[in-house]
C-alpha cells in the first residue's frame, strides 16, 4: 500500500504542484496546438457531416451529436467541430443561443475509449495528446462561453458527456438521464473537469461520487445542482419547438422558457442524497485508506447495507484512481475551471503513458 501511495503522490505532483505558477493563466495556452488554426488538420467530410451535425433555428442553433451506435461518444474530431462552430457562433450576432443534445438513448457516454485504447497500444501519443487538448479546449471555451447554452441531457450522460454540458448556462435532465464519472472503474480519474464541478456539490458528494461512479438519476441532478432544470422527456419537443421559434439572447427569456415546460420532482427515499450526512461522515477523509476506515466502522455498527455495498463498489475500481480521484476532487476545490482542466490535462497524458500505473491500458 505504501508504494501505491508513493505512486499516487508521484503522480498528482507530476501534473500539479511543479506548476502551480502557471495554473492561473488561461487553459487555451497550455494547448498549443489549439494556439493555431483548426484547418491544419481537418476531420474528414464523414465527421463533419455526420457526427456532429447543427440546425438553424430562429435565433439560436442546434447541435446534435450524432453517434448513436457508439452512445454519442466524443473523438477528437467532433471535439474540433463543435470547438470550431462555437467560436465562430459566439461572434456571429445573428445566433443569439445555442442548444445541444444527443441522438439516440445517449446525451454522450463519454470519451472514445475504444479508439483511445487503440491509440495509445499503437504508440500514438501525439493524437491521444490532440484528443484531450482538443475535449478540454471546447469544454474551457463552453465554461467562458458568452452566449446562453442549453444542453438537453435526455439519456446517458457519462465521463466527458458531463463535461461538454455542466459547464454551460443550463442543464436540462429528464426522466431518462443517466449521470455518471465512472473513471475510476477503468484506471483512469474524472476528467473533462469534473474535479471542478464535482467538488462544488454539496457537502462531500463529489468525492463519493467520483470514487465509486455511481449514478444519479434526473431527479438527483436536480437537487443537488448538476441540472438547472427537469422535464419529463414526453414534453421535449415542446421545449425544442419553443426554443426553435425564441428569438432572444437573454439567459433569463431562456431561464423563463425552460421553467414554463419544468416539472417538479424529489429523489425517492433510496436517492443517497438522503444519505448525505452519512457521505460527509465517511468521504471527507484526506485518504483513502480512513474512508474505508469509516465505512467499515460504520457498517459493523449500524448493519445498514449502504455501507457494504458502498465498500464493494469501491474495491471494484482500480487503488490507484482512487487516490488519483480523491486528490483531484481535494485540488479542484479551490481551483477555477481552467486551472482544474490544466492539472486534468496534465494527469491525463500521464494516465496513459503506463510510466506509473498501466491501469487504463489494462481494463
Amino acid at each position: 500500500m505504501q508504494g501505491l501511495k508513493s505512486a499516487a503522490t508521484l503522480l498528482i505532483r507530476s501534473c500539479c504542484n511543479n506548476n502551480k505558477s502557471k495554473l492561473s493563466h488561461s487553459f487555451l495556452t497550455h494547448c498549443p496546438q489549439h494556439s493555431r488554426s483548426l484547418s491544419s488538420s481537418p476531420p474528414t467530410e464523414d465527421d463533419l457531416d455526420n457526427q456532429v451535425l447543427v440546425e438553424d433555428k430562429a435565433n439560436s442553433k442546434s447541435v446534435f451529436l450524432n453517434r448513436p451506435s457508439a452512445l454519442n461518444a466524443l473523438n477528437t474530431n467532433m471535439g474540433a467541430r463543435l470547438l470550431k462552430l462555437y467560436k465562430a457562433w459566439e461572434k456571429d450576432s445573428s445566433v443569439g443561443f445555442v442548444t445541444l443534445k444527443g441522438s439516440g438513448r445517449a446525451f454522450s457516454a463519454g470519451g472514445d475509449i475504444v479508439n483511445l485504447y487503440h491509440l495509445i497500444n499503437q504508440g500514438k501519443l501525439e493524437a491521444c495528446r490532440e484528443f484531450f487538448g482538443t475535449l478540454y479546449t471546447f469544454i474551457y471555451v463552453l465554461g467562458t462561453y458568452l452566449k446562453p447554452h442549453v444542453a438537453i441531457l435526455n439519456g446517458i450522460t457519462m465521463g466527458g458527456g458531463t463535461g461538454i454540458s455542466i459547464p454551460g448556462t443550463f442543464r436540462l435532465a429528464t426522466d431518462k438521464t443517466v449521470f455518471a464519472t465512472p473513471e475510476t472503474l477503468i484506471g483512469f480519474h474524472p476528467d473533462a473537469g469534473a474535479s471542478f464541478f464535482l467538488s462544488h456539490l454539496p457537502g462531500h458528494l463529489g468525492e463519493y461520487l467520483a470514487l465509486t461512479g455511481e449514478t444519479l438519476n434526473g431527479a438527483e441532478m436536480i437537487a443537488c445542482g448538476l441540472a438547472t432544470h427537469y422535464t419529463n422527456s414526453e414534453k421535449l419537443h415542446l421545449v425544442e419547438h419553443h426554443f426553435g421559434k425564441l428569438v432572444t439572447d437573454d439567459p433569463s427569456v431562456i431561464e423563463t422558457s425552460l421553467e414554463q415546460y419544468g416539472d417538479l420532482v424529489y429523489p425517492d427515499k433510496m436517492s443517497v442524497l438522503h444519505r448525505i450526512a452519512m457521505v460527509d461522515k465517511c468521504f471527507s477523509h484526506d485518504t483513502v485508506e480512513e474512508i474505508f476506515d469509516a465505512l467499515e466502522r460504520e457498517a459493523a455498527e449500524t448493519n445498514d447495507p449502504w455501507f457494504n455495498s458502498t465498500l464493494r463498489r469501491l474495491k471494484e475500481a482500480s487503488p490507484l484512481s482512487l487516490k488519483v480521484a480523491l486528490r483531484s476532487i481535494q485540488e479542484g476545490r479551490f481551483q477555477t475551471l481552467d486551472q482544474c482542466l490544466v492539472r486534468e490535462y496534465r494527469m491525463s497524458l500521464q494516465g496513459i503513458s503506463k510510466r506509473i500505473s498501466g491501469d487504463f491500458c489494462e481494463v
